[in-house]
């Protein structure tokens, strides 16, 4: 059995309670669109450079945002989150690219990132499995009814969530793709990325 016969995991999204949007942009993402290679993971030929993110349209009684990216492509059976970060103040609206890095220079003051799946706490990039079919990657601003959490860095991702649920007034939501192709071989592959 290949990766590419396992079932096509749920949008994350539609397993929580539906919220009001608000608009969400990006000089570096394209709703639908594959990622480009500032956004996958170092190891696999990327830079792991967070995208740039803009927000717009939230209700007026947000406190905080809270800024995700989940792929629920990944063979794990849990996805896999490749940034987590939380207390954003309600003042910003806008992140430039690479904020995400792990030094927290790009972050506004109090904000912070809880580790990824990689283990790091920062924007870790897109690396699918060689081979397997595009994933998605769910980039999303919560608007947050409290200025905190009231967490810490060394909870999982899915503390996080599970406190998103209860404090989230409105999301706004990207999604990309991103596919690595096997390494070359006889059969003409190429190692390039989508």
């Amino acid at each position: 059995m290949s990766l590419l016969d396992r079932n096509t995991a749920p949008d994350p999204l539609d397993l929580l309670p539906p919220l009001p949007s608000f608009s969400l942009s990006s000089d570096d993402l394209t709703d639908g669109s594959p990622l480009g290679l500032d956004q996958v993971f170092s190891g696999a030929g990327g830079a792991d450079l967070s995208p740039h993110l803009s927000w717009t349209g939230f209700p007026a009684q947000t406190e905080s945002f809270a800024v995700t990216c989940f792929d629920p492509d990944a063979p794990t059976g849990s996805g896999f989150w490749h940034w987590v970060l939380v207390d954003v103040p309600a003042s910003v609206t806008e992140l430039a690219r690479g904020a995400g890095s792990g030094d927290l220079s790009g972050l506004p003051a109090g904000a912070y990132h809880v580790r990824n799946d990689w283990g790091t706490a920062n924007y870790g990039g897109a690396a699918p499995p060689e081979g397997d079919r595009p994933h998605r990657y769910v980039f999303v601003v919560h608007a947050v009814d409290v200025p905190k959490l009231e967490i810490d860095a060394t909870v999982a991702p899915a503390v996080v969530g599970f406190n998103l649920t209860f404090h989230t007034l409105a999301r706004a939501v990207l999604r990309a793709t991103y596919q690595r192709r096997p390494a070359a071989t006889s059969h003409g592959y190429t190692a390039t990325g989508r």
